[in-house]
């Protein structure tokens, strides 16, 4: 699991933050997104309940880095959830290396074609992606 952070144009033109959580599982690379405007544990932790009704399996670990969103909020969280949250060794981003890829693909194929007048219309379209 991780975090993209996306520089989107708005409605009046003006640049807009938001951020891409990412989810992928190893065996099916079965995936799923979701936009959120901060970066926070609580935004986290809503993505993994998502996550959590969205995969058609049981999830066991969630593999993180270590930024500030994966921390002891949401690691207990997940780890309440009965599920192993794992974080990958600082500096080695390779370790989650199906997200980077994913979020390489996404800015390369989905994010740079883009145009969208909110966050409802990026929703939708992300969907379809």
């Amino acid at each position: 699991m991780d975090v993209k952070f996306l520089t989107c144009i708005g409605e009046k033109g003006e640049k807009v933050r938001r951020f891409q959580y990412t989810a992928i599982d190893d065996a099916t690379r079965v995936r799923a997104l979701k936009i959120y405007e901060k970066h926070t544990q609580a935004n986290a932790i809503d993505f993994v309940d998502h996550i959590i009704e969205k995969f058609p399996f049981r999830i066991r670990e969630i593999r993180t880095d270590n930024g500030h969103e994966f921390q002891a909020k949401f690691h207990w969280h997940v780890e309440d959830l009965g599920i192993r949250h794992a974080y990958i060794k600082r500096g080695t981003p390779q370790l989650n290396g199906k997200v980077e890829r994913s979020h390489r693909s996404d800015g390369q194929e989905f994010y740079q074609l883009l145009s969208y007048k909110d966050d409802v219309d990026l929703e939708a379209k992300l969907d379809e992606w």
